[in-house]
Order: structure tokens, then C-alpha cells, then sequence
């Protein structure tokens, strides 16, 4: 069907007036309404991401909470130790003196019987817990385990060495409750000999009756 798209009438030589084009050849396209749809599919991406950083900032969070929990724990725990060692120290250092009494006793040969029995226990007991004695004959002098209280020297030790232990010390781990008190004995060199020109000492050779060293004639 031919239509006449001219604007004027020739008929009339009025103006028509226009007519909405038809659809198909020469018309617009339409355009594609967005739905409700589509635009959640567009939002889905972005709520994806917006949620796996909150999963990460929370996952952080967590992380961080479980390390100071952990780090709490461990100071707790180490306060605790601290306590309970320092409060079987000050026992054992308040019963140090019945242990110098036990030990004066077993030297002089009192410690004997029921009396024996009851001290072997006391003594098990605090180095169960902890208490270890220290101060020895023949140890290396230590200023900082040792209390010197007498002095000597000798050529026979190599170094500052405890000869005689006066009190025995005592430790609780590595805590010293109270010093040793040891008499150190340090070492002196020999005093050099004199020798004659023959390789003698000059006290097998030298005679003070005959000074000038020649042999007397005998009958």
C-alpha cells in the first residue's frame, strides 16, 4: 500500500498533520525497559565484595582477640609460678637454720635414730621442691654463690679455690636464698730455687767451713 507523505495537500493546500511513524521501516527503536531483575544481578557483585570484606575485618578481629587471649594466659600463668615458687622459697629460707642444725649433727655423729628418720624426710622434701644445697671442698670460688670469709694462698691450686665451707649455701632454681660462707685459698707461685754453675742447689754445695770449696786431705 503506497501512502502520501507529503506535508501539504494538493488538494486543499493545507498543511497535514503529522502521524506517529509506523513500526518497522524508518522508526525508532524501542528501548529495553530496565527490570528488577537486571538490577539485582548488577548489585549482587558489589554486595559479594562488600560482604568478603566484612568477613576479612572480622576474621582480623578474631585473630587478634585469640593472640592477646593466648598472651594473657601465658602471664597469668607465669605470675602464678612466681607466686607459688617465691612462697615455698621464703618456707624453705625460714627453715634453713633446723638444716644447719641437721647437718652440725650429722657431723658430730648425733644424727642418729628416729631423729635421722625425721630429718632425711624434712631434707627430701624441700629438694623435692625445689631447695638445692651448694658449697663444696675443691670447687672454682664464685663471687657470686660464694661469701669469702677467710683467705689464704698456696702453689698447690691452679685459681681461687673454696677449701673449707664455714656455712652451706642454698638455691631455689635459679634464685641463690642464701650465700655459701667458704674460706678461698688462691694460688701462689713457688718460690724459684738457686742453682750452681754445676747444675747443683747451692745448699749441697756450699760448705761454710771451707768456703773456697776445696776438699780437705784426710789422714
Amino acid at each position: 500500500m503506497v501512502r502520501d507523505r507529503r506535508r501539504i495537500d494538493p488538494e486543499t493546500g493545507e498543511v497535514r498533520a503529522e502521524t506517529a511513524p509506523e513500526a518497522g521501516f524508518g522508526a525508532p527503536e524501542p528501548e529495553l525497559a530496565v527490570t528488577p531483575d537486571d538490577e539485582v544481578l548488577e548489585a549482587v557483585p558489589s554486595q559479594e565484595a562488600e560482604l568478603k570484606a566484612q568477613l576479612d575485618e572480622r576474621t582480623a578481629d578474631l585473630q587478634r582477640l585469640q593472640a592477646e587471649y593466648a598472651n594473657y594466659r601465658k602471664r597469668i600463668d607465669r605470675d602464678r609460678e612466681a607466686v607459688v615458687n617465691g612462697a615455698k622459697a621464703s618456707v624453705a629460707t625460714e627453715l634453713l637454720s633446723v638444716l644447719d642444725d641437721i647437718e652440725r649433727a650429722s657431723q658430730h655423729g648425733d644424727l642418729t635414730g628416729a631423729f635421722k628418720a625425721v630429718a632425711d624426710k624434712l631434707v627430701a622434701t624441700l629438694e623435692r621442691v625445689g631447695l638445692e644445697s651448694f658449697g663444696h671442698d675443691g670447687e672454682a670460688f664464685d663471687p657470686s654463690v660464694h661469701e669469702a670469709v677467710q683467705h689464704d694462698t698456696s702453689p698447690d691450686v691452679a685459681g681461687p679455690t673454696v677449701t673449707a665451707v664455714l656455712r652451706r649455701g642454698y638455691r631455689f632454681g635459679d634464685r641463690v636464698v642464701r650465700a655459701a660462707l667458704v674460706a678461698v685459698t688462691d694460688h701462689e707461685p713457688a718460690a724459684p730455687v738457686s742453682v750452681s754453675e754445676e747444675g747443683m742447689p747451692s745448699s749441697e754445695w756450699y760448705d761454710p767451713n771451707n768456703p773456697d770449696g776445696t776438699s780437705a786431705d784426710k789422714d
